[in-house]
């Protein structure tokens, strides 16, 4: 009797625990966790969608992974059961003879099965290599670096920018490229997944099911990507700093509200299922905010400081976002508009106003020599004069050109020099002159843009990047027709920024080849050209 109501106390204290931690803040371990060592034998491997690591500050970074346990796993002799105890290494070495930090985390079905460690007291400007163990299966290794300290003269920073992986439109050839190089971090800057399907013709490889709307099915998209190697294989060579677009929910949200017009209630429950399995997914600290309607919020815009070179921001363009303007009657989403008084109301925002005013304080106190801003889109202006007027496109930032005005007379007023945007989402490579009034010539350039074209997903046509470039003088460089990323390095007196391409459909070359390379010099805002090819 005493046995037996042991057991049933051990039983009931494991599953509290479990569901103790999914509900605690995301990535909390538990005290006893080191006193536990549940060994298991696995018929599959549950390390599936290899390591990953990101946040990377000075002192610490977080370490992520994320088990595939099969039923027959669960099921089986030697049944993984619930929870699953997870062990983590860090070395100083790729051998993996310098034992830095180990220790073990808790996960459960309730958190998807993904694990995530925040090591701290980690040597500045510093690689370490990890990797987790459960019972008698090891993950692949993964290398991460720490950011430099913050008072550090630190001269030079070197970070891939990425965005737009659609798995459908191409393979992931831009990622074996980013694995190979040397860099301290790959900044992917949106729509991480797809939730729409290609059509057949066009697609090179194939989604499984349909849209997804609920959690598991979000869960089972990122299973989808995340399998990828050459994906996995990049993850784990470098940390990942993060931003999400509209794909990782649904194309063309804002806010609370969805292209098909549900009602803001459900469409913040799907939001929340979307946001939930991100986070399942990355290498992030915070999750959703267990607080919040539907836990259909999270924090995800952040800054990093690179010693005294470099400050960037993370923006979140699409959780504090106004609806977009002059919406069809029972429609939302994007489109392109010729009048639309509502453009012009200066309580729309882009970036919420909270997020604006942190921006704006950042940018005003930081002491960094190059001060960068990455969100998801285009900021430059892409209109086109029409014989009915000037048209609009409501979706990027031509729709909140208020906000727009907002930051750059911010920058303007306090005279805030180097400023960068780095931006994707648009398939496009672009480099582009900012200023308060866009395209006018006799307004001062007050900042300088860059965006990535896409990994996999497909372009504009040339027609209509050309009538673009005709109707836009600011943009200096625009080409929809390759995929890849841009490769950006910073020194005290330049931002480098490589455009490295491949044919579309992505997967047709192995190799990348450098489409142009422009640089913006210290305290002369505005992209210039350095090569081109073509």
């Amino acid at each position: 009797m005493t046995m037996n109501k042991t057991r049933r106390d051990i039983s009931i204290a494991l599953k509290n625990a479990a569901i103790g931690l999914a509900l605690a803040p995301w990535g909390a371990g538990l005290s006893f966790a080191q006193s536990l060592d549940l060994k298991r034998r696995w018929q599959s491997q549950p390390f599936l969608l290899g390591v990953a690591s990101g946040v990377p500050r000075n002192d610490e970074v977080v370490l992520w992974t994320k088990l595939i346990i099969n039923q027959s796993d669960l099921a089986g002799p030697q049944g993984a059961g619930e929870p699953v105890w997870v062990e983590w290494e860090l070395y100083a070495d790729e051998q993996l003879k310098q034992l830095i930090r180990k220790g073990k985390e808790l996960t459960h079905e309730e958190l998807g099965h993904s694990v995530r460690v925040k090591v701290g007291g980690l040597q500045a400007a510093t690689t370490y290599w990890y990797r987790f163990i459960a019972g008698d299966a090891i993950s692949t290794v993964g290398r991460t670096k720490t950011a430099p300290a913050p008072e550090d003269p630190v001269r030079s920073l070197r970070f891939a920018l990425a965005s737009c992986q659609h798995y459908e439109a191409g393979q992931y050839t831009a990622y074996k490229d980013i694995a190979n190089q040397e860099l301290d971090f790959v900044l992917f800057v949106g729509d991480y997944i797809y939730e729409t399907n290609l059509n057949e013709r066009l697609a090179v490889r194939r989604h499984k099911g349909g849209e997804p709307k609920t959690l598991e099915q979000y869960r089972e998209r990122y299973a989808l990507y995340k399998s990828d190697d050459l994906l996995q294989a990049a993850h784990a060579a470098h940390p990942w700093i993060l931003m999400w677009d509209d794909h990782e929910v649904v194309n063309d949200y804002a806010n609370d509200l969805e292209p098909a017009y549900t009602e803001p209630d459900i469409f913040l429950k799907r939001r929340a299922a979307a946001y939930r399995a991100y986070f399942e997914h990355q290498p992030l600290w915070l999750g959703p905010d267990m607080q919040s309607p539907y836990q259909a919020s999270m924090r995800l815009n952040n800054r990093f400081v690179w010693g005294q070179l470099a400050e960037l921001w993370t923006l979140d363009c699409r959780q504090f976002r106004s609806h977009h303007a002059c919406s069809k009657p029972g429609s939302a989403g994007g489109r392109v508009v010729m009048s639309c008084n509502e453009l012009d109301d200066p309580t729309r925002t882009m970036l919420g106003f909270e997020q604006e005013a942190w921006l704006g304080d950042g940018l005003l106190n930081s002491k960094r020599q190059w001060k960068l801003l990455a969100q998801g889109t285009q900021i430059s202006s892409t209109k086109i004069s029409t014989p009915l007027g000037r048209a609009t496109y409501t979706e990027a930032w031509d729709g909140y050109a208020v906000a727009r005005e907002r930051l750059l007379k911010n920058i303007q007023s306090n005279n805030i020099s180097n400023v960068v945007t780095l931006g994707g989402d648009v398939h496009m490579n672009v480099a582009a002159n900012l200023r308060l009034e866009s395209n006018s010539q006799s307004e001062p350039i007050l900042a300088s843009e860059f965006v990535t074209t896409s990994i996999s997903s497909r372009g504009l046509s040339d027609s209509s990047v050309e009538m673009i470039k005709a109707n836009n003088a600011d943009i200096l460089h625009m080409r929809a027709d390759e995929r890849g990323y841009a490769l950006i390095k910073v020194d005290p007196l330049r931002v480098n920024c490589e455009f490295r391409t491949t044919l579309t459909p992505a997967g047709k070359a192995d190799v990348l080849s450098v489409q142009a390379r422009y640089y913006v010099d210290a305290g002369v805002p505005g992209p210039k050209q350095d090569f081109k090819n073509g």
